[in-house]
């Protein structure tokens, strides 16, 4: 037996309850992974309160890392022992979980386990959305939104490191500074801010947005884009986008918008293992800091959604069983 969060129906956090149940046994491919620690992330919000639709009853989360414990049939990489995370797990919010061989993520020396957590998904998120969604290139200005929460932390380090002038909008002074700290030229509120941009490049706009904001930012990031630029939507934390009339792309500038999702950017191990080795190389030698901005215990899994939900948290939310 061990421990898990089991959602009985969707709705608010308080829908999330510790329970005990079977520990699962890996089948052919697959992995057991003893769970040291587990990523929260929007999308787990999402399908919890029934804005994806999932079956009940739901165990989150698709991020974790840990130690094999077991193997199944057929597997040939990993040995009990070895260290791994994943960014597309299932039921992660958990003592155990199983992993697709072909899914796991070797986890190299210097990368602690909280650390390891904190990078598949967000780490990996940052990395195809600068390196395909849009193709970031030296001296190319760039808006991106929440530049204080996990994946605004990431993006900012990794964008100065490609040589990109960064604007970047937050609600607090606290996020401010650590916005500053990650390398931000710009720090914004959110208030104005396609004005503010058009000032900052002198009436051009920006090359690229990075929005991972949703409903309340949408119209000012398509404001604050250059002719041709680049909308890359890739989150709703304010709530999903109205449909979009396609005319508004014209009357921007022939602008571009994209709605990106993680998954059509893992297609197959080659792509997987590029984007994660380069990460989490990252990562070991300490050129990509990562903030840990929260760590709750597995069973206070609600109050770590409320307040993600709430925007009070900073960095990576982890669970610890």
């Amino acid at each position: 037996m061990m421990h898990a969060i089991v959602a009985g129906q969707a709705g608010g956090p308080e829908v999330l309850e510790l329970a005990e149940v079977e520990r699962p046994e890996p089948g052919p491919g697959q992995l057991l992974v003893k769970v040291a620690a587990v990523g929260v992330n929007f999308i787990d919000t999402y399908k919890r309160s029934g804005a994806y639709k999932v079956s009940y009853p739901f165990t989150p989360g698709s991020e974790a890392a840990g130690t094999v414990e077991d193997v199944g049939e057929g597997v040939s990489v990993f040995s009990p022992g070895d260290r791994v995370a994943t960014a597309e797990g299932v039921n992660c919010y958990a003592g155990y979980i199983l992993v697709d061989e072909d899914k796991a993520l070797p986890v190299p020396r210097g990368v602690d386990d909280f650390t390891a957590a904190a990078l598949p998904l967000q780490g990996i998120t940052a990395h195809y959305l600068i390196n395909s969604s849009f193709r970031v290139e030296p001296g190319q200005t760039v808006l991106l939104h929440a530049g204080a929460g996990g994946v605004g932390l990431l993006l900012i380090q990794l964008l100065k490191a490609k040589g990109a002038r960064v604007i970047t909008t937050v609600s607090t002074d606290d996020k401010e500074q650590l916005a500053r700290e990650a390398g931000a030229d710009h720090v914004l509120r959110y208030e104005g801010f396609a004005a503010r941009v058009r000032e900052l490049t002198d009436g051009t706009g920006a090359d690229v947005v990075y929005d991972g904001v949703g409903k309340d930012t949408f119209d000012g990031s398509l404001a604050a884009l250059r002719i041709r630029g680049t909308l890359v939507l890739f989150g709703a934390a304010s709530g999903p986008v109205p449909p979009v009339d396609p005319q508004r792309l014209n009357s921007g500038g022939s602008l571009y918008l994209t709605r990106p999702t993680i998954n059509h950017f893992l297609r197959n191990p080659q792509e997987r293992r590029w984007r994660s080795d380069e990460i989490f190389a990252a990562a070991a030698s300490g050129a990509l800091k990562v903030r840990i901005g929260a760590r709750y215990s597995l069973a206070e899994a609600a109050s770590a959604h409320e307040d993600l939900e709430q925007r009070r948290t900073t960095g990576k939310v982890i669970l610890v069983p």
